[in-house]
């Protein structure tokens, strides 16, 4: 163990007996003689041995020169990382590193009984590793002595800042014994973190172990350009593209990850998910089911993801792009360890472009910009993958000679060559075919070749092109219904994004959305029906627990909501105006609206001798047959009406459930 020569021996040997046969860079650096006693400012990539190296360099704090630990009442060092998952994972490794010095080390994490957590404490352990908030609560009741405390680490600190723990960190700083040593962790160093160096350390090292192209040197980082409503497609096609044994898909939001779980186990992906909705019982299993090959893909939040250690993982996939370079290279720092290639993938959409360049210049990194793997681009690579699948090579097991000799002579070559090829494409999922525009455009986007503009339409063009489109094509289309109406708050602003993203369809595929009290109606168009009931699923569900049932033609609740309409002719402030062929009739549109004004107008001056103008609003329930209704309306006097009417309007508001607005012959 010459490579480890400085350290105490019993640490040595456990290194020993782990296989570890040299130091990491990391390592290297903390064992320097002149650091043994200095507190240590440490910027080191995660996954690069840290937690074995701040056990080593406080070891001669803690140790002095004995072998083992005495009894103590309080604890000797204090480690805090920020989340339960790698605080559990830290004490794991201690607990093997210090086995031979008789340590003690308990664990003060969220999620756990606080009890058993108190009774460990009691028992005098040397060593506590927690979680900031715990470790707080502990405190607070008298059951956690920092009085003695000798070391301190942060691990991965500037996690912890970011996620808000800075007043329990500098509640724990504070308890603690001021003659101690303290170590701060980062892979990245900002500002926020020197200055809570600077005022809680004494005379603090720093430690720059390499540099951010350095740390992820073994990071192939590609930027793929998606429209929003191809996002999933892509991931799904990036995921049978590489075909990894672990990889990590990291969301935005918990609807997200609940939505994209759903949706890819329907498409045959082993996946797990990781959100604060889970308890810790069903974060472990989702954990463990990883790591022993159960599932092989994770789909998570960025906060619930921190501190996971997940093993073999060779792909991680950005579904959003990260808000800052310290949250890109935290996730894209979790593959690509101990000296393992890892991919990144970062899916952007085509309005995002110059942001994403911006974020990977700052990152210091070169990304290769691309289209999603097609359809062609996967089998060929499933094809590479079945030449080089070492089962081909294996030799011939005990009892398979005569089954092999029965198959030879029953089939051709050809034919067992094509039953294997069918066994081995059987249990993967069916990529997409992503859409060519959004590709086309990604390529334009991507290499800047402008001589394709010259067989390409106008951006206008193509617009009133496919608008004119879209109105003759709709055609035909199928009701569905919502578990969701108006006593639920539902609202058209949020189920149109919704019911893009759960059923994988463009807006233009969704025709009217009526909203009643206790369920919504809306139409899909008949050439998308089964693209959107193949990615809701055989649940059916869609985000925030919402069913979705097929219904077919216009429910009974519209026609009849449609009789009444028509009986609004009778109505004497009441003028409508058949849909059909609305834009040249504009004229008359005007027109027939003066007389509603004037007549109101009049019978306004009488009353009250204040102006109203009319509401003006358009009714969408029925693309073939909806009719244009001009009514009057009531003036707004508090902010509470204001807010339950609809969308502001000036001095107005325009009721606008299921209804679409005009004003002045201008749609909006």
């Amino acid at each position: 163990m010459s490579n480890f020569d400085g350290i105490t021996a019993g640490l040595g040997k456990a290194l020993e007996v782990r296989g570890y046969d040299k130091p990491t860079p990391v390592q290297t650096a903390i064992m320097a003689p002149e650091l043994k006693h200095a507190d240590l400012l440490v910027s080191a990539q995660t996954g690069s041995g840290k937690t074995v190296a701040f056990g080593i360099s406080i070891a001669s704090t803690l140790l002095g020169d004995q072998t083992t630990l005495k009894n103590v009442k309080s604890p000797l060092a204090i480690i805090i990382a920020p989340t339960r998952e790698l605080a559990l994972q830290v004490k794991s490794e201690l607990n093997w590193l210090y086995a031979s010095a008789n340590a003690l080390i308990a664990s003060c994490v969220g999620g756990m009984d606080i009890r058993s957590e108190r009774r460990s404490l009691e028992k005098g352990a040397h060593i506590v590793v927690g979680t900031p908030g715990r470790l707080c609560d502990h405190i607070n009741r008298k059951s956690l002595d920092l009085s003695n405390i000798k070391a301190l680490v942060l691990d991965e600190a500037d996690e912890m800042l970011n996620m808000g723990f800075r007043e329990e960190l500098e509640m724990i700083l504070k308890a603690s014994a001021t003659d101690r040593r303290t170590l701060m962790f980062s892979a990245t160093v900002p500002k926020i973190i020197v200055k809570l160096a600077k005022r809680y350390q004494r005379d603090a090292v720093r430690v720059n172990v390499s540099s951010d192209q350095e740390q992820h040197r073994d990071i192939e980082y590609c930027a793929y350009t998606v429209s929003n409503n191809e996002r999933e497609n892509a991931i799904i096609n990036i995921l049978r593209f590489y075909n990894a044994k672990t990889a990590i898909v990291f969301c935005a939001t918990r609807a997200i990850v609940n939505r994209m779980t759903n949706r890819f186990t329907n498409r045959g992906f082993s996946v797990v998910a990781l959100s604060g909705d889970l308890s810790q019982n069903q974060r472990m299993h989702a954990l463990q089911a990883i790591r022993d090959g159960r599932a092989k893909v994770c789909i998570a939040t960025d906060v619930a993801a921190r501190g996971i250690d997940l093993p073999n993982l060779e792909l991680v996939i950005h579904s959003d792009l990260p808000k800052n370079r310290e949250s890109l290279l935290h996730r894209s720092g979790r593959t690509g360890r101990a000296g393992r290639k890892g991919v990144s993938s970062v899916i952007v959409p085509f309005g995002a472009k110059k942001r994403a360049e911006r974020l990977f210049q700052s990152a210091g990194i070169n990304a290769k910009w691309s289209v999603p793997p097609t359809l062609q681009e996967i089998m060929q690579r499933d094809d590479e993958r079945i030449l080089l699948d070492p089962i081909l090579s294996n030799p011939l097991q005990d009892g398979e000679t005569k089954l092999v000799e029965k198959l030879i002579s029953s089939y051709s070559v050809e034919q067992l060559a094509a039953a294997f090829i069918r066994a081995y494409r059987s249990g993967q999922s069916v990529p997409e075919e992503l859409s060519i525009d959004e590709k086309f455009e990604s390529e334009m986007n991507t290499n800047n070749i402008r001589n394709h503009r010259v067989n390409k339409p106008s951006k206008s063009r193509r617009a009133k092109n496919n608008r004119k489109q879209i109105q003759e094509d709709f055609g035909n289309a199928e009701w569905f219904s919502l578990s969701v109406g108006s006593k639920h708050t539902a609202e058209a602003r949020w189920l149109l994004p919704a019911l893009i993203r759960g059923g994988g369809i463009d807006k233009q595929d969704i025709g009217a959305i009526r909203i009643l009290e206790n369920k919504t109606f809306f139409e899909v168009a008949s050439r998308s029906v089964e693209n959107f009931l193949s990615n809701l699923g055989p649940s059916r569900k869609l985000e925030k627990s919402m069913t979705v049932d097929r219904i077919g033609n216009m429910p009974v609740e519209l026609l009849n909501n449609k009789l009444e309409q028509n009986k609004l002719k009778d109505n004497d402030n009441v003028v409508i105006i058949d849909r059909k062929n609305l834009r040249n009739r504009a004229e008359d549109y005007e027109q027939k609206t003066d007389k509603v004004k004037r007549k109101k107008l009049n019978k306004t001056n009488k009353n009250k001798g204040k102006r109203k103008r009319p509401i003006e609003m358009f009714d969408t329930n029925d693309r073939n047959e909806g009719k244009l209704i001009i009514n009057s309306e009531r003036k707004v006097k508090s902010k509470k009406n204001k807010q339950k009417s609809g969308v502001k309007s000036g001095n107005k508001v325009v009721q606008t459930q299921g209804l679409a607005t005009l004003t002045r012959n201008k749609v909006k």
